[in-house]
């Protein structure tokens, strides 16, 4: 089984700064896209960032500018340095991975259970 365990999430005011940290662990065959997503009270999951293997990174247009994600490929861990936050940052963020766990031959999406991101003064 493959578990992700996000951290880092807490309140901060507007204009600070949050670095997320998102591990991926258990039968690990190989990752490749590791992602991060939000969701606000009553509003869907959306897309925050995305990184491939190789370093390529995909931003929403809203946190361009503001957020960089990064993955460490040997720890199995992908980061999101949260700048310049905004109150209507303020979500649930989830981590996402494609995974091929150890011995599979399909790849498979898994997803942190989230961490609160609350930007308020």
């Amino acid at each position: 089984q493959v578990q992700l365990v996000e951290s880092g999430g807490g309140l901060v005011q507007p204009g600070g700064s949050l670095r997320l940290s998102c591990v991926a662990s258990g039968r690990i065959g190989s990752i490749n896209a590791m992602g991060w997503y939000r969701q606000a009270p009553e509003k869907q999951r959306d897309l925050v960032a995305t990184i491939t293997r190789g370093g390529s990174t995909n931003y929403v247009d809203s946190v361009k500018g503001r957020f960089t994600i990064s993955r460490d490929n040997a720890k199995n861990t992908v980061y999101l340095q949260m700048n310049s936050l905004k109150p209507e940052d303020t979500a649930v963020y989830y981590c996402n991975a494609e995974v091929r766990p150890y011995s599979y031959t399909t790849w498979n999406d898994y997803w942190g259970q989230g961490t609160q991101v609350t930007v308020s003064s």
